[in-house]
């Protein structure tokens, strides 16, 4: 497990379809729960850069490499997701994405811990019974004493835990295609760094848990590292991994056509939000 799996309305991540944990009503995950952290960098008018081109950023990888191309199919949908047109060629394009990715060594961390043991801890009282023998002006007394014994915890028994993590992370860089081809000089647009730490060490497996997490941060600044809670089987992720919905319509809504802007729908809200479908915002639950 990489999170405890639990009822978690209160900051699970969560997006169109479950807006009724504004009651505060928990919602139990469907899957196993992923921690990822989203960190996201961009220059005021990011927004207006809409269409790119998606290259791969790690060194000795070419987009014709299998592994570049599952992942980029996942990167696509979240920017689609965002309002952003992937150009086919670099002359069409206002910004050059680089994707990198990675995971990490295993790390195992060992830990203490104490159980206690079950036993005798005492006695609650007792009972003493004789008999007295008497032979003229002599006698003799025989006595008995029956303890009545207490049952709890009769002590502590010392534990060794370990714990192997693996750390996961996705790095997106965009740059300005017109200053590179204007000045030869590399302007950055946003750039979003997506990090997890947990025990699965199949990159392949977390990756469009990571990219559905990030997606509503993606050439936006969002202000500070925000942490979030990600259910492997919300139809948020389903959508990342281009499976149908089990609950409904897609939770990311892509952008209208006659519209300019693009529609801040989300593919999930942030920790401690809802997505409100009416008025089209992540809200926060009330406590």
């Amino acid at each position: 497990m990489n999170a405890p799996n639990r009822s978690v309305c209160r900051f699970v991540v969560i997006g169109v379809l479950l807006a009724g944990c504004a009651t505060a009503q928990p919602v139990q995950p469907e899957g196993e729960l992923f921690s990822v952290k989203v960190d996201s960098l961009a220059r005021t008018d990011s927004l207006t850069k809409r269409s790119y081109v998606l290259l791969p950023g790690n060194k000795g990888t070419n987009v014709g490499d299998l592994q570049f191309q599952e992942y980029a199919k996942y990167v696509h949908r979240a920017l689609a997701a965002q309002g952003l047109t992937h150009a086919r060629r670099v002359a069409a394009a206002d910004i050059v994405v680089f994707l990198s990715y990675g995971i990490g060594d295993p790390q195992t961390h060992y830990y203490t811990y104490s159980l206690p043991v079950w036993g005798q801890a005492g006695y609650s009282s007792s009972t003493t019974s004789g008999t007295l023998n008497t032979f003229g002006a002599y006698g003799t007394y025989s006595s008995t004493t029956t303890y009545t014994p207490t049952f709890g915890i009769s002590g502590y028994s010392a534990h060794v835990g370990a714990d192997t993590l693996y750390f996961r992370f996705i790095v997106l860089d965009a740059y300005d295609l017109e200053t590179y081809k204007r000045e030869k000089q590399y302007a950055q647009i946003w750039r979003s760094t997506v990090t997890s730490a947990g025990t699965s060490g199949d990159l392949r497996r977390v990756f469009p848990v990571m990219v559905a997490g990030s997606a509503v941060h993606l050439g936006r600044n969002s202000g500070q590292k925000v942490e979030l809670l990600v259910d492997e089987e919300h139809d948020g992720v389903r959508y990342i991994k281009g499976l149908p919905n089990r609950h409904g319509p897609t939770p990311v809504t892509q952008p209208s056509p006659s519209s300019s802007q693009p529609n801040p729908a989300p593919a999930l809200c942030e920790m401690g939000t809802y997505w409100d479908s009416v008025k089209r915002q992540c809200l926060k639950i009330a406590n």
